[in-house]
């Protein structure tokens, strides 16, 4: 479980404010609606596996940096077997959304990371894979171009125009949406897991939970 003492500084009040709409606290249609919750807010447009929302069982809201080495933990042990079983069972959608608060790569990663997804969901999946599998190897002056160097080598994507958008941030508005949401729905650290099941909010979990969580949680 990381974070920034800057991100904190700048979300105290959000947060709080955030976890009482998760206890269906505020005014109006509850939070605990996956379609009114703030950390699934604009969460039909992210990165996901398995069906649609709408058509889920269970959804998992992931908000993780390619910097964490705790996220990385949670992708190299517990990932693979939600991927395999819970969302290879057809009823279980996974998002990902980005919440880039560790270390400073973590930033440009992003953005190559949305300007990947913006060509092709299967070469994003494939980058964000290889950032945590290879993460000591990346910097903030290298991690550009060793994505340049894997997107050209692994995948039929411009890569060129990929690390030149990162560069000029151009979907940054993407990314500033992810942090906004994490900010709304009290997230503070990464990873952090936003559980629904049957359209409704469960619970959320941090850090590199195992798997027997998310399948007591949402199995069956």
């Amino acid at each position: 479980m990381e974070n920034r003492r800057a991100f904190l500084a700048g979300v105290g009040l959000a947060a709080s404010g955030a976890l009482a709409g998760c206890l269906g606290l505020g005014g109006g249609r509850s939070e605990t609606d996956l379609d009114a919750h703030p950390a699934a807010a604009g969460a039909t447009d992210e990165p996901r596996l398995g069906p649609p929302l709408e058509e889920a069982r269970a959804v998992i809201v992931a908000f993780e940096d390619p910097s964490c080495t705790t996220c990385r933990r949670f992708e190299t042990t517990t990932f693979p077997r939600i991927e395999s079983d819970l969302v290879g069972s057809g009823e279980v959608a996974f998002v990902y959304r980005l919440l880039p608060i560790v270390f400073p790569w973590g930033e440009p990663a992003a953005q190559a990371l949305e300007a990947t997804y913006d060509r092709s969901a299967e070469a994003f999946w494939a980058l964000k894979a290889h950032y945590y599998a290879e993460q000591d190897a990346f910097g903030s002056d290298t991690v550009l171009d060793r994505t340049g160097a894997f997107l050209a080598r692994e995948t039929d994507v411009d890569a060129a125009g990929v690390v030149a958008d990162a560069r000029e941030e151009r979907f940054d508005d993407r990314v500033r949406e992810d942090v906004r949401a994490a900010e709304e729905a009290g997230a503070s650290a990464t990873p952090t897991f936003y559980l629904f099941r049957e359209g409704e909010f469960l619970t959320r979990a941090v850090g590199a939970k195992d798997y027997a969580v998310f399948e007591r949680a949402l199995g069956g």
